[in-house]
């Protein structure tokens, strides 16, 4: 069992995985299609998870039209105490007071619970003036509704605005940020990491298999496999490349034969290694695959093999970052980040 993490500067300690609940459900079109978990289903995935240390289980409003929520709630009845739940809003309804209030409610009537343990903005609301939203969370802090809070795929300049402003008023700060990364998506490093570093805010990793692509099913020149959830799901995902894609299997594939580890393991303990990161949300629709993806942990990558991945997935940096990445100086301004890019 691997020990619990601090998720940023937060006294929030989490696990290295957490379960994402969006399989949970299966109501709806896009965030239903990706699994139809019953609740009894949920209990048996529940009851392997905490029993293998993962007790941090996130879910949202919008998975399955809130019916994640309802499994989730049901199936961790008996044992809230022994497990986080992170949900978020504002997707669909915006951050708006009103919007806050009558999203959190919801949420812990669905989840049958008195409190969040972490409560999700799961995007930034532009027409919603940051003081609105973090004078909202911290009403609802103070309620004992939420107990923390954080944000998803938020842009670089409105988490630090919302980090300035909550640390000038003495709001709730943001403790974590879910963010895509993943071997064939790593633009997290340029901006995010950087700044979850410096202000201490963790990630917690969504789609960490870049959207179903590093299962393990998905090989150079082959279509892709009957009963992947890219059939259905492909174009709202994160977009990656094919040259990158299939020279990072290619590396997962020889790693994978030269450690006995699977492909999909390999590619979530490397996210495990990176700084800022918290806690990589992992997936399954049973307790089989779910079986898989639990032996991501417990061992460490040699050197040469997280040398291998991390030169075959980097890609240039953009602009303003291609000057600096060249230039070890000043990787050591961040001595946390130094070695987490490839510099030529």
């Amino acid at each position: 069992m691997e020990p619990l993490r601090s998720l940023g500067r937060s006294g929030l300690r989490v696990p290295a995985l957490g379960f994402g609940a969006g399989t949970f459900g299966g109501r709806g079109e896009l965030f239903g299609a990706w699994g139809s978990t019953d609740v009894a289903q949920a209990r048996e995935i529940v009851a392997r998870c905490v029993a293998a240390g993962v007790t941090l289980f996130d879910t949202a409003d919008v998975y399955s039209d809130g019916a994640s929520e309802e499994v989730l709630g049901a199936a961790v009845k008996g044992r809230r105490d022994e497990v986080l739940i992170s949900t978020k809003a504002g997707l669909a309804g915006g951050t708006s007071r009103s919007a806050l209030l009558t999203a959190v409610d919801r949420a812990l009537t669905r989840l049958d619970t008195d409190h969040i343990d972490l409560f999700h903005l799961h995007a930034l609301d532009a027409a919603t003036p940051a003081e609105e939203v973090l004078s909202t969370l911290d009403d609802l802090v103070r309620a004992g509704k939420v107990r923390y809070v954080g944000v998803s795929n938020f842009p670089g300049w409105a988490l630090q605005r919302s980090l300035d402003l909550a640390d000038r008023h003495g709001w709730p700060r943001y403790v974590s940020h879910q963010v895509y990364y993943s071997l064939v998506g790593r633009d997290y490093e340029w901006d995010l990491m950087p700044l979850g570093a410096a202000e201490g805010v963790g990630a917690m990793v969504w789609s960490p298999l870049g959207w179903g692509r590093l299962t393990g099913r998905i090989r150079r020149g082959a279509p892709i496999p009957p009963g992947s959830r890219l059939h259905a799901t492909a174009a709202a995902g994160p977009p990656v490349a094919d040259d990158l894609l299939f020279a990072v299997v290619d590396a997962l594939d020889q790693v994978a034969a030269e450690t006995g580890r699977s492909v999909p393991q390999i590619a979530l303990n490397w996210l495990t290694t990176r700084p800022t990161v918290g806690s990589v949300i992992i997936g399954a629709r049973d307790v089989v695959q779910l079986e898989q993806n639990l032996g991501a942990v417990g061992w460490t990558l040699e050197p040469e093999h997280l040398a291998l991945l991390d030169r075959t997935s980097h890609r240039p940096a953009p602009y303003p970052h291609f000057p600096y990445e060249r230039q070890e100086a000043f990787a050591a301004l961040n001595p946390p980040l130094v070695g987490t890019r490839e510099r030529r």
